[in-house]
């Protein structure tokens, strides 16, 4: 494969990655704090797909390999943080009930707190999280083939 259809390749996954968290999201799997997270340097990826296809230059599959594993290592960090491997954020774990009132828990308006250490689906034992982290992780490796592309 050439440079140009190795960055349309990783570009694309993230938009795929991307676009199948909105449909989980749509379909009634809302994101925590730690997910939102992970699509930024996706959404990041993309743009640096579409700046590639215009713009030819050497540092694009670099930005985006670094791009792909920041969110292939969030990816990693949440997955330890639903297994109780490590402590997450205390704004989105057990943690962060503490500075809620019984009335915020209990209100039926305003937005609800997902919990980050929770795992609301998971695929062969695996959850959306440990997910994005191996597909990211492979996204990785072709915006790095892009990269070494002469």
């Amino acid at each position: 494969m050439t440079k140009q259809q190795l960055t349309t390749l990783a570009a694309f996954g993230s938009f795929a990655l991307l676009g199948g968290a909105y449909i989980f999201q749509a379909i009634g799997y809302p994101p925590c704090q730690m997910c939102f997270w992970q699509r930024w340097p996706h959404m990041a990826a993309i743009g640096i797909g579409i700046l590639a296809f215009f713009i030819p230059a050497r540092v694009w599959p670099w930005l985006g390999a670094l791009a792909a594993a920041i969110t292939s290592g969030i990816g990693i960090f949440h997955s330890g943080v639903e297994r109780a491997y490590w402590s997450g954020p205390t704004s989105c774990t057990g943690g962060g009930l503490e500075a809620s009132s019984g009335a915020d828990l209990l209100s039926m308006t305003g937005d609800k707190l997902i919990m980050c250490d929770q795992v609301s689906w998971e695929f062969l034992s695996l959850s959306m999280a440990s997910w994005n982290a191996v597909f990211s992780f492979g996204l990785m490796l072709i915006w790095l083939a892009a990269a070494r592309k002469k």
